[in-house]
């Protein structure tokens, strides 16, 4: 396998000293592939922002290494580390645009930075505002746009340096979900189109469920699990990952059944209804009792709670059936009532 465009060892971020210390991230260590979606989810407090930070250095860790594009970001000159944040553009929940700038300018912004005359950042912004779809906007000011806009924009200035690398700091929390689901197409276009490695902060397993192609779960500044995405909802092994793929829960009231089972999804077709073909194809009905299962790249994912019929031999039929098939696995579950 090819070395990770970032790889983070024994990170560590404290605030403060002494009794007053704050540990926001503890040991630390992921590697993300070149080209990848890699998203980081956690509940709020958990250290994903800061996290973030120090993929560039915004914030510096107290230990532990960042090496990104085969650079270590701890070891730098500011001067070297302002060279390197150039194929590291970055992307915020509130967009930070410059208000007073309009869209082709705020574009053009970091480009003036780096010292590109005039004329050719505004070529550059331009070609960006139509890779964004706002190539009719480029004379307006943020004030006169919607927040999808305001994040195209910031989606296109944070690509003007030609970045490598993409971090996206929450960056569809204050976003309604049409919008949301717009730019987070957005985002994974860019990756197939420009070869861009995403990095998606959230606390929506929704987003990571979109787009990722592998998922680190924080909670109290430590990993949890991290995996493949498909893998982590099929199976989530920590608390906080079952919290996050299952945010309700499985609830189960006082019930006639003389067996409950569960069955969990392992990625089969999504197209194929389980439960009707069971009626069908045994003449066996069973009652939901609860469900949390979503379709991901038209694959089915997540777990269903079964009340089996009363009759034994009913229920054994139900159950041969379940387990001749193929990307579902089934457990019993006692003590239900």
């Amino acid at each position: 396998m090819a070395e990770p465009i970032i790889q983070i060892r024994d990170l560590t971020k404290t605030f403060g000293q002494g009794a007053d210390a704050v540990h926001a991230l503890e040991h630390i260590s992921l590697n993300i592939q070149k080209g990848e979606i890699f998203g980081i989810i956690g509940l709020s407090g958990a250290g994903k922002s800061t996290l973030v930070r120090c993929m560039n250095l915004l914030e510096r860790p107290t230990a532990g290494s960042v090496v990104v594009d085969g650079q270590e970001l701890t070891q730098l000159t500011d001067r070297q580390l302002r060279k390197a944040r150039q194929s590291i553009g970055m992307i915020f929940q509130g967009f930070n645009l410059l208000m007073q700038r309009t869209a082709l300018d705020n574009i053009c912004f970091p480009l003036e930075l780096t010292g590109v005359p005039k004329a050719q950042a505004r070529k550059k912004a331009r070609e960006l505002l139509e890779v964004v779809g706002l190539g009719d906007r480029e004379n307006a000011y943020p004030a006169q746009m919607s927040g999808g806009q305001k994040q195209r924009i910031a989606i296109a200035r944070a690509l003007a340096t030609d970045p490598k690398v993409l971090l996206c700091d929450e960056a569809t929390s204050a976003l309604d979900p049409t919008t949301t689901l717009s730019i987070l197409e957005l985002l994974k276009d860019l990756n197939q189109k420009l070869g861009v490695t995403v990095v998606i902060i959230t606390h929506e397993m929704k987003v990571v469920e979109r787009i990722c192609h592998r998922v680190a779960i924080l909670s109290g500044g430590v990993v949890a699990e991290q995996g493949e995405v498909a893998e982590i909802f099929a199976n989530p092994q920590s608390e906080i990952g079952r919290q996050l793929v299952y945010p309700g829960g499985v609830k189960l009231e006082a019930l006639r059944e003389s067996r409950v089972i569960r069955i969990a999804f392992n990625g089969g077709s999504s197209y194929e209804p389980l439960i009707a073909s069971l009626a069908i194809d045994c003449g066996v009905k069973v009652n939901i009792l609860g469900a949390d299962t979503r379709n991901i790249d038209g694959k089915a994912f997540g777990t269903m709670l079964l009340g089996l019929p009363q009759d034994p031999a009913e229920a054994a039929k139900a159950v041969n059936y379940i387990q001749s098939q193929p990307n579902v696995t089934m457990e019993e579950v006692p003590d239900h009532g």
